[in-house]
């Protein structure tokens, strides 16, 4: 292995590795085209997305998401009512409402698009309780 060429440390407490990626050339091929691998990249989700469109309340479900991903929520239509996300660690007998500091988060009561959770554990499934007052509500969950 050949040495890298010289180089100065911007601080005495960044190590040279932190800063060197090498190209196989004896030179250091770092930049703006050539970046450090410092984030991590996936592929498309290979989650199979719950979506439909329902005109009474109900719970439908589950969606089953790829770990370590956001899932998103859009709520879409003509409707009156509550969508309240819920979660279940035992396959859909037990569904809980999600909190944050023990209040309840994830309901909503107009349309919506935006992230609502990301999941670390294998086998947890979500669902959605829908309580519908009138009107048609179009709704995905996915990632």
């Amino acid at each position: 292995m050949t040495d890298l060429p010289p180089s100065l440390a911007p601080a005495a407490y960044i190590p040279f590795t932190a800063l060197a990626w090498p190209s196989g050339e004896d030179s250091v091929a770092v930049g703006p085209d050539a970046p450090l691998p410092v984030a991590a990249t996936f592929g498309a989700a290979t989650s199979t997305p719950l979506s439909g469109t329902v005109s009474s309340s109900g719970i439908v479900g589950p969606f089953t998401p790829d770990l370590g991903r956001p899932i998103w929520l859009t709520l879409s239509g003509s409707w009156k009512g509550s969508v309240q996300v819920k979660r279940s660690v035992d396959a859909g007998t037990t569904k809980l409402a999600l909190t944050a500091a023990g209040i309840i988060w994830g309901k909503f009561t107009a349309n919506a698009c935006e992230p609502v959770a990301e999941e670390s554990l294998q086998g947890a499934t979500y669902y959605l309780d829908i309580t519908l007052v009138s009107g048609s509500l179009t709704y995905e969950v996915a990632q």
